[in-house]
């Protein structure tokens, strides 16, 4: 899933500060992807040592659930699909339980089996043609989160039709920069920003008091803001799919997949969703795509704590019902 840059304004306090608090930012490439670091520390020394401390916290997930990792529990899953259940840590179990739980409140929308679809649509300019609609079936065949099987006594994972595959491409950094969030937030760090390329996660205030802010930035002129967003303690990210479709008879297909028909989804170019864990605005931002404007919008409104920014194809904006949007010059 393409990840849209979100534009995170902080400011520098130029006068004296409590504590002499500043803001330490890095970014780095985790997980395959740009991931800007920023904490509240007193000195360079101590930041320094708090973002090492996220990195190597990002990267024990990696290790975790990468499916292209062949020494990975989520790789070893995938390999036994169809043969004999697989053990795995508690955090996986846990994490493959909660994917499950998102997958039936958007009716498969999201689905982590995703990664058990054939390869038939091609986003490179290398498309001439829609797929022919029999290819289009088989391609789904093994998708359906509904046909994982857990066994919560012995912490296995069985998937049960060979060639079945379970990915996190679109929750796993959202769960990263929690995690890297909560281990600072333990280690003491009282403010800062974990972006995992979109996925972003916020906790406690700038050095002055004041609270992060968010710009969501309009896919079709990169200059332009559609409005700024304080954010503090939670999590937001924005996913788009407008660098990266295909145009075939006049229709524009997005690269993201439904996992029920195997079609691309269509109508909307970004979606934006705030949640208190970047996990689930992580997955619902991807479901939401799939699902498109009017049902998306109709499940975040039930959702407590939860709230999202649309964009359509058509450069139109929409919004659930909770959320105001400030469209002043940042």
């Amino acid at each position: 899933m393409l990840k849209v840059w979100i534009g995170v304004l902080c400011f520098l306090v130029v006068g004296p500060m409590l504590h002499a608090q500043q803001v330490y930012p890095r970014t780095v490439k985790l997980m395959g992807s740009r991931f800007d670091i920023t904490v509240v520390a007193i000195e360079e020394v101590e930041g320094d040592l708090y973002i090492d401390q996220a990195i190597g916290e990002v990267k024990r997930i990696e290790r975790l659930i990468s499916s292209w990792d062949s020494a990975s529990q989520t790789a070893a899953v995938n390999r036994m699909a169809g043969k004999s259940p697989v053990k795995v840590d508690i955090e996986l179990f846990q994490l493959i339980e909660r994917s499950m739980v998102i997958s039936k409140l958007t009716s498969g929308a999201f689905d982590i089996t995703y990664a058990s679809m054939d390869k038939i649509w091609f986003f490179d300019g290398t498309m001439t043609q829609i797929p022919d609609s029999i290819e289009v079936a088989r391609s789904v065949e093994r998708v359906g989160y509904e046909n994982i099987l857990l066994n919560k006594e012995d912490t296995t994972v069985f998937l049960p039709k060979p060639g079945m595959k379970i990915g996190f491409g679109a929750i796993g950094k959202g769960y990263a920069a929690d995690k890297a969030k909560k281990l600072l937030q333990s280690e003491g760090v009282v403010g800062g920003i974990i972006n995992a390329s979109g996925d972003m996660n916020t906790w406690g205030v700038q050095p002055d008091g004041a609270p992060w802010k968010v710009a969501i930035t309009n896919p079709m002129n990169k200059q332009v803001a559609f409005g700024t967003f304080p954010i503090s303690n939670r999590a937001v990210v924005t996913s788009g799919d407008y660098e990266k479709f295909v145009e075939l008879d006049g229709q524009r297909y997005a690269h993201i997949i439904n996992p029920k028909t195997g079609y691309p989804a269509t109508g909307l170019i970004s979606v934006s969703v705030f949640a208190p864990k970047a996990e689930l605005a992580d997955a619902l931002a991807t479901a939401i795509f799939v699902m498109g404007k009017d049902a998306g919008i109709s499940l975040v409104d039930q959702l407590p704590d939860v709230d999202c920014v649309l964009i359509s194809d058509k450069g139109e904006l929409f919004h659930s019902n909770q959320i105001k949007i400030d469209q002043s010059t940042p």
